[in-house]
């Protein structure tokens, strides 16, 4: 098997950075166990899942406690109608005052790019409430927001 088109289809630069940063971070990729943090968006984008599918991707960095530094991570599929609705109400949440709608994928990747854009912009933190449905999928519901200003 002829690997070199692997080094065509990722950014090795990139991918050596990201590595270095998980070996100094490595706690940060243990899962975190559900409960209330208070969180940071580290990263929001629309992706693709290992399917090919779109996907919404959302890192949340808990900023304070036992598990600070440490990352929750958000993935929402958004190939039907219910799941786009859920992740507009999710992000409607956020409380950021843009408008929340899906006209088409690369619409909706702005839009994303907007939100956190405008949440590192006014930094936001979150209470976020992170835990798991009876069918074992994971819930995330946010309970307070609030901007932290400079000194």
């Amino acid at each position: 098997m002829d690997f070199s088109k692997f080094d065509k289809q990722f950014d090795l630069a990139a991918l050596k950075k990201d590595t270095e940063e998980a070996s100094k971070n490595s706690g940060n990729f243990e899962s975190v166990p559900f409960g209330k943090y208070e969180v940071s968006v580290n990263k929001m984008e629309l992706a693709e899942s290992k399917k090919g599918d779109p996907m919404v991707v959302i890192w949340f960095k808990v900023v304070s406690g036992e598990y600070a530094n440490r990352l929750i991570f958000y993935n929402q599929l958004i190939t039907q109608g219910f799941q786009i609705h859920l992740m507009n109400n999710f992000l409607k949440s956020l409380g950021t005052g843009i408008d929340i709608k899906f006209e088409s994928f690369s619409q909706y990747n702005q839009l994303l790019l907007d939100i956190a854009e405008k949440i590192d912009a006014d930094a936001v933190e979150f209470g976020l409430e992170y835990g798991e449905t009876s069918k074992g999928f994971s819930t995330f519901k946010l309970y307070s927001w609030h901007c932290f200003q400079p000194d």
